[in-house]
């Protein structure tokens, strides 16, 4: 059946029937599809009956449905066309991990990062409306979303604007309510979105506006006796219709809500309790998070193929080492426990972790007030993540010199996830904040080096960072120059200082060796803190024709722009390469294709750099006789 599918209204055609059938292969395909290579499953197992009750009841692309977080899309995607190619989900050349306005006109907004709809969707109505157009914005917030502060923001202004035409389907997996039960429920839950009923609200409001209390009472006798048999409506309070709690996985309950919420012409949440992981027995059984984001795994067992040693591991055992020498540890994760590592700290410190939830602005400065306090937080983020917390860093935690060390996971090229989790910003945003020391380890060895020092520093903040993915073996120095890691001596008269940032220096390594095939001698040293510079730069550089600096961060503001200004203030007139990830969108692959694709492999760094210096050698003037 599911094959038939090419549309909305495909779906809108099948009978009440036929509806259980559908859900059942839906669910069967994301089961196998994130079997082979990972995925969101057990968020999208869990809104299978929602998501076709949605393009059942309103008509999608005309009623844009945003999806918060984006995640959660995979059967939206099912819906609207996208079958055929789900298998190679998140794979190079395949669908997207999130909505993706390339794929489909039924993907508004390309969103991943969390807390975002309800802005998107009060915009979009509030067009809608100043245009005329009889469309109605749809927000389906969840899976977390909703702790983020920003989702707060849009629901007050939403509220604010009594006609505005948005439905707010709040995806409630964190079985914290119990459904309404009974008519006299689903009466109320009717009544609370029936229009003529809000007229007579008006019109008594009018008439006798002299004795609010009377307005009131009828009023709060209404609200009164849904709260006696319904969880406490805390959106009502915010000026919001509410329905619900509705079984989500009731595919009529749900569209029966749906259809009163879109009728209703103004803001409506309608809330929907699923569970998480729904109809694959070892994702609803899975204790941790219900299969959320697994990678490759066994069908029939659920088993979650190996992933072997990954950077993320280094840094949580160390993290737990630290924290059994110092007290004053303590770790701050947003929403993140186990993805940034931070689990075995929880576990071996449960006073000392905070799960904030989605909102690493609030993370930032409470680990602000921690640290005035006298504690020195750690705060475990995706880099990518960090963009949403630059101003509390700036301005709460390094406006004040507090030593608060930052870990950044993921950063640089992460592939899968596509452009929104690429971490390759952070380098550049963090070079514009004062006082601010940037740690990049090239190896494992190196990440708890340098977390020692970074949370050793007392005088202001840290930062720390590291990729996603297998964690690379320890590449031994040769040397020190000044504190950096002198990886590499060029033989003879130096050409080319490869200054490797983090795991790239293993990158420059193998330049190094293909460019002494070429006759150019390479110099490679890892900076190992690449803020502040170490001024030991500034005379190795004057001592070779050509500086390289590679990373794995955009190019644009980062560390080779960081080199090229400290030798610009040194007089040292030796040009500068600054190689690294393009300043654009990358599209989702493999992160060793995308490094490939970028030109950041030893082979083309090799190619670029012989390049450079036959071009550099080619301007020198033969001597005068």
């Amino acid at each position: 059946m599911l094959g038939s599918i090419d549309g909305p209204q495909d779906v809108k055609r099948l009978t009440i029937e036929e509806l259980p059938r559908l859900a059942g292969e839906i669910r069967d395909v994301l089961v196998d599809s994130c079997a082979r290579f990972g995925g969101h499953l057990g968020p999208n197992l869990g809104v299978v009956e929602l998501t076709i009750a949605l393009h059942r009841v309103f008509d999608s692309p005309n009623d844009p449905i945003v999806w918060d977080t984006g995640h959660q899309s995979y059967v939206h995607k099912l819906l609207t066309g996208r079958v055929a190619g789900f298998e190679a989900l998140k794979q190079e050349g395949g669908l997207s991990g999130y909505p993706s306005q390339a794929e489909s006109e039924h993907d508004f907004v390309e969103n991943s990062h969390a807390s975002t709809a309800l802005s998107y969707a009060d915009g979009l109505a509030k067009a809608f409306k100043l245009r005329g157009d009889s469309r109605t914005a749809v927000a389906v917030i969840g899976d977390g979303a909703l702790t983020g502060g920003m989702a707060w923001e849009a629901l007050n202004n939403i509220a604010a604007v009594k006609d505005l035409p948005v439905v707010i389907v709040v995806n409630d997996n964190g079985r914290s309510y119990s459904p309404t039960i009974g008519g006299l429920a689903s009466h109320l839950s009717s009544l609370r979105v029936n229009r003529h009923y809000e007229d007579m609200l008006d019109f008594v409001k009018g008439k006798i506006g002299n004795v609010p209390v009377l307005y009131d009472a009828l009023h709060g006798f209404k609200k009164g006796v849904k709260d006696v048999i319904a969880p406490q409506v805390m959106f009502e309070d915010l000026g919001l219709k509410y329905v619900g709690p509705i079984d989500g996985h009731d595919e009529q309950a749900m569209e029966a809500a749906l259809r009163q919420a879109r009728d209703f012409r103004g803001p409506v949440i309608v809330h929907a309790l699923t569970q998480k992981g729904r109809g694959y027995t070892p994702a609803e059984n899975h204790d941790e998070d219900q299969f959320h984001s697994p990678g490759a795994f066994d069908r029939a067992t659920g088993a979650e193929k190996p992933k072997g040693r990954i950077w993320t591991n280094v840094f949580s055992e160390e993290l737990v080492r630290l924290g059994k020498e110092r007290e004053d540890l303590v770790a701050i994760t947003a929403a993140m426990l186990h993805p940034t590592g931070l689990a075995p700290f929880a576990e071996e410190f449960p006073d000392r972790i905070f799960d904030v939830g989605i909102a690493e602005q609030h993370a930032l400065t409470s680990a602000a007030g921690l640290a005035l306090g006298g504690m020195h937080p750690v705060v475990a983020v995706y880099a990518t993540f960090l963009n949403r917390a630059f101003d509390q860093l700036l301005m709460d935690v390094a406006l004040h010199r507090l030593p608060v060390t930052v870990v950044l996971d993921r950063a640089g090229v992460t592939g899968d996830d596509g452009a929104s989790h690429n971490g390759m910003w952070d380098l550049s945003i963090l070079q514009v904040v004062p006082g601010l020391k940037v740690a990049v380890p090239r190896d494992g060895e190196r990440v708890i080096e340098l977390l020692r020092e970074a949370v050793a520093v007392s005088d202001g903040p840290t930062a720390l960072r590291f990729p996603k993915g297998p964690v690379i073996e320890a590449i031994d120095a040769v040397g020190k120059l000044g504190e950096m890691d002198l990886l590499r001596t060029a033989e003879g008269e130096p050409d080319v200082l490869l200054v490797g940032v983090g795991p790239m220096a293993q990158t420059c390594l193998d330049a190094a060796v293909l460019l002494d095939a070429q006759g150019i001698s390479a110099t490679v040293v890892d900076p190992r803190w690449v803020k502040p510079l170490d001024e030991a730069l500034v005379p190795a550089a004057g001592a070779h024709k050509l500086v390289a600096v590679v990373e794995d961060n955009g190019r644009v503001g980062a560390v080779g722009d960081a080199v090229a200004r400290l030798l610009r203030d040194a007089d040292v007139d030796v040009p500068v390469r600054t190689f690294g990830i393009p300043q654009r969108f990358l599209d989702h692959a493999k992160r060793a294709a995308i490094l490939g694709q970028i030109g950041l492999t030893g082979q083309d760094l090799a190619r670029q750099i012989t390049e450079a210096v036959a071009k550099r050698t080619s301007h020198v003037e033969p001597a005068r006789r």
